[in-house]
């Protein structure tokens, strides 16, 4: 079973097991404000409904995001377009590119990795994209991507009852409106 997390604010961050909702209960860094109605934990000196929402009962302070290394970062990055031919392509058909051939001493980082379509990857080989007669491209690690992804919580079949209250008023505020 796992336990919707909310921050001090009433908004949910996360789901957990529920083994880790009692810990942090325990050490005082949570209130249970939702439990299972038939879910119960007991021990030799307590018992205790097994908690379905909890709310962190301090402001957690956010890290600053590192930004992974990963095809889809290096998506997000380029925009979705070839940077040879400034074309748009879909995540199904973008290959990832070396700038400079790994067979050339190219590594491979931000520095070094772009999307292509399949048309420029194949006309550009073993190459760079000067020796191909291609745009040059200069890739640069991202001090932060453009939002396509956000993390979002939907209350969805299946999902226990008491979360739909804490749910459904987040997917009011950040959907998306219906334009005139």
């Amino acid at each position: 079973m796992e336990t919707l997390v909310l921050n001090a604010a009433y908004q949910p961050i996360a789901r957990v097991p529920w083994e880790r909702a009692i810990t942090l209960f325990f050490l005082g860094k949570v209130e249970i404000v939702e439990t299972y109605e038939d879910r119960t934990i007991r021990s030799v000196s307590f018992e205790l409904r097994m908690p379905s929402v909890i709310r962190f009962l301090r402001m957690l302070v956010r890290r600053k995001p590192v930004i992974r290394f990963s095809r889809e970062n290096v998506y997000a990055r380029d925009e979705g377009r070839c940077q040879y031919c400034l074309k748009p392509v879909t995540r199904a058909e973008a290959t990832y590119d070396h700038v400079v051939p790994r067979s050339q001493g190219g590594k491979t980082n931000w520095e070094n990795i772009v999307i292509a379509c399949v048309p420029c990857n194949q006309a550009k080989g073993g190459r760079t994209p000067g020796q191909a007669g291609l745009r040059a491209v200069a890739p640069v690690k991202p001090k932060k991507l453009p939002e396509t992804l956000r993390l979002a919580f939907r209350f969805e079949k299946g999902m226990p009852d008491t979360w739909q209250t804490w749910l459904r008023d987040l997917t009011y505020w950040h959907g998306s409106l219906d334009q005139d």
